[in-house]
């Protein structure tokens, strides 16, 4: 008896020790795919990259660092105040491929648009078109507004430019894909708008697409709006 009794503490602790062992081997592997560790944009999509996107909302500086560690190209815009509902600190612009250069948005949201665009929107159009897209159309991302454009009630994440509105994709070549024109599309030009909107939603805390209402009929809406919990909406 006193045999077992020294042996079994002995297995549960190897058992233990090598589990661990398995846990912090896969952790380093696959971040991404880990709760605990840090987000990097290098890294491919991972189960836990939309959390951990979303979380950069509270953070611009360390947003900031993460794009620069992961080589983008942007430019940080000067603090913006229009009224206690509006306005932004820590925007940024961003540049180079076909990312949107002309407008500004929060650093969060930007940081969601590199893996989107390299991890999901590119692939999809080689897969679908045999060529990349050039650039994304869009119509905007800050404005001083409520909900839906309303009198009344909650405010937008666009009053805080937490948000943008996807309007299509231009690929190589001059060929085009419009939301409000291709997603009804049977062929290659929907599939594509619903596998780009589908890898979006693993990645911005909402996205509504023509499917959730007629409002938006011609655009995908992106933000990072905060929520308790870590639930998005994907419409």
């Amino acid at each position: 008896m006193r045999i077992r009794r020294l042996v079994l503490p002995a297995v549960l602790l190897m058992a233990l020790a090598t589990g661990g062992l398995i846990v912090r081997d896969y952790a380093r592997r696959h971040p991404e795919n880990v709760p605990w560790t840090a987000l990097d944009l290098r890294r491919p999509i991972g189960s836990f990259t939309g959390r951990k996107l979303n979380a950069l909302g509270e953070d611009p500086a360390r947003c900031r660092a993460l794009l620069i560690e992961a080589g983008a190209r942007f430019t940080a815009l000067p603090a913006r105040n229009d009224g206690p509902q509006c306005g932004y600190e820590g925007a940024v612009r961003l540049s180079g491929g076909a990312l949107p250069g002309d407008v500004g948005t929060s650093c969060a949201v930007a940081a969601a648009l590199i893996l989107w665009e390299r991890e999901i929107v590119q692939p999809a159009a080689r897969r679908h078109f045999g060529r990349p897209v050039a650039a994304i159309d869009h119509y905007g991302s800050y404005s001083c507004r409520r909900l839906n454009g309303r009198e009344d009630g909650g405010w937008s994440e666009h009053a805080r430019a937490n948000a943008l509105d996807v309007a299509g994709f231009r690929l190589e070549g001059r060929a085009r894909i419009a939301v409000a024109a291709d997603w009804r599309d049977a062929g290659a030009k929907g599939r594509f708008l619903r596998e780009v909107r589908d890898g979006a939603c693993r990645l911005f805390a909402t996205v509504l697409s023509p499917d959730h209402n007629e409002a938006h009929r011609d655009h995908f809406h992106f933000d990072q709006a905060r929520r308790g919990g870590g639930w998005g909406a994907c419409r």
